[in-house]
């Protein structure tokens, strides 16, 4: 017992765990790619996947040091879920370290992003030019309107969730 009890997982770890397993379990709703027009591509799921992740770690920011916690990992899970899904498409131990740095990159890069589309609502342009930077960025992007309008009803979702339940790693999201 008292070995299990060492090595037991912090509640933020499992917390942040059962957060990302909820993002991406989102992020591949149909919808989102039949009703909003997001590419089905490996580049167009990446910006969906990353964009719930962004949507979490932004209710999860300023609440505090348990709430920090469970962003953190948050997002140590989701590198890890990138690295994992790099090796699984047989990229090489060799370029891994570079393709998740560049993945790095574009994550932080889309997060300040994110950050300052969603300080300037509600006025939606600077968060319909990045949707239609990112998620549309080969493809059509004649659904951004009403992908902001997802992105808007999720992130309102989200700040009438409390705190203990996302610390207990549980979120609803809306129906898309």
């Amino acid at each position: 017992m008292l070995l299990d009890r060492l090595f037991r997982p912090r509640a933020a770890l499992l917390a942040g765990r059962a957060l990302y397993a909820l993002a991406v379990e989102q992020s591949r709703r149909p919808e989102l790619y039949s009703a909003f027009g997001a590419p089905d591509t490996v580049e167009g799921r990446f910006e969906v996947y990353s964009l719930h992740v962004v949507l979490l770690l932004d209710r999860l920011r300023g609440l505090g040091e348990p709430a920090a916690d469970v962003s953190q990992s948050l997002f140590d899970t989701y590198v890890k879920g990138l690295d994992d899904a790099l090796r699984e498409m047989g990229v090489g131990d060799l370029s891994v370290g570079r393709k998740m740095r560049k993945l790095g990159e574009a994550f932080y890069g889309r997060g300040k992003s994110y950050e300052s589309a969603f300080a300037s609502l509600p006025d939606t342009a600077a968060l319909q030019a990045l949707l239609t930077r990112t998620v549309y960025a080969d493809a059509d992007s004649h659904a951004a309107p009403h992908l902001v309008a997802y992105v808007l009803d999720q992130r309102a979702a989200l700040a009438t969730q409390p705190l203990e339940r996302l610390q207990a790693g549980e979120v609803s999201w809306n129906a898309a």
